[in-house]
């Protein structure tokens, strides 16, 4: 792998994007006539980011939820998560998805894939409920790498009113996360969207978010072809193409309903 392209993508101003970020909430809010946002928490690296972000500007009208499905998120996650609230003083609700789940475990076929997907859904339900009921706006944590590849659950984490962190890569979060003072532990900690038990982020892509990150930069941003990805980041051409595929396919997942 090419370690000075990685470089490259993580040497950007992170105060200057910090500012662009906070200035982009405080303005949507009031574009909007609400009240003020609302976002999940989860524990993981995105979520916290972005809870860290809003909390700066809009701590004093932001709501943060807490949904873990207490049959499979693991506990240090919303320990974490409850942590990061703590310490940032927020008010949140922490509500169990798991007996939604369960009631409609009943009455569907059993798909552990398709249930994983209805976890973020439920999660969505509930953001956009509260939504409804205080008049917020709902905050998504989608970085840019997960984005580009589909990695989210359509009309599920990925329904949302604001993307506040979608041009930035996952490399370029975790950096990010650093210079606002997110812990080592939550930088460090592996991504999972927690949509089964032992779901890892990096382990059901098959590939690194380095990986990831330096190919769709070359892709998207230098505009290279397969073959000239392969070559300037070392990677094999299989695994640049895999990537490619992940985001001409999840294309659907990022623009409304098709119309004819």
């Amino acid at each position: 792998m090419n370690i000075q392209l990685l470089e490259e993508i993580k040497n950007i101003d992170y105060a200057s994007i910090t500012k662009k970020i906070e200035d982009f909430l405080e303005n949507q809010v009031k574009a909007s006539n609400s009240k003020g946002i609302i976002l999940g928490l989860s524990g993981g690296i995105d979520s916290a980011v972005i809870t860290y972000l809003c909390a700066r500007v809009l701590k004093e009208k932001m709501l943060v939820l807490v949904l873990p499905d207490s049959k499979i998120s693991p506990k240090e996650e919303t320990e974490d998560a409850l942590k990061i609230i703590d310490d940032l003083g927020l008010d949140y609700k922490l509500l169990d998805i798991n007996l939604i789940v369960k009631e409609y475990s009943q009455y569907i076929e059993p798909n552990e894939f398709a249930l994983g997907n209805l976890r973020a859904r439920v999660r969505a339900n509930l953001l956009y409920y509260y939504a409804n009921v205080k008049n917020l706006l709902v905050v998504g944590s989608s970085d840019k790498s997960e984005f580009l590849i589909g990695y989210f659950t359509k009309f599920g984490d990925g329904s949302v009113d604001i993307l506040p962190m979608v041009s930035l890569y996952k490399t370029q979060v975790r950096e990010l996360a650093r210079f606002i003072g997110v812990s080592e532990s939550i930088i460090k900690k592996k991504s999972s969207p927690n949509l089964w038990k032992g779901h890892i982020a990096e382990e059901e892509i098959g590939i690194r978010y380095e990986e990831i990150d330096s190919i769709l930069y070359c892709l998207i941003e230098k505009k290279l072809s397969i073959e000239e990805t392969s070559q300037l980041t070392n990677i094999e051409e299989s695994t640049v193409e895999k990537i490619y595929q992940m985001y001409k396919s999840s294309e659907h997942k990022r623009i409304t309903a098709a119309r004819p």
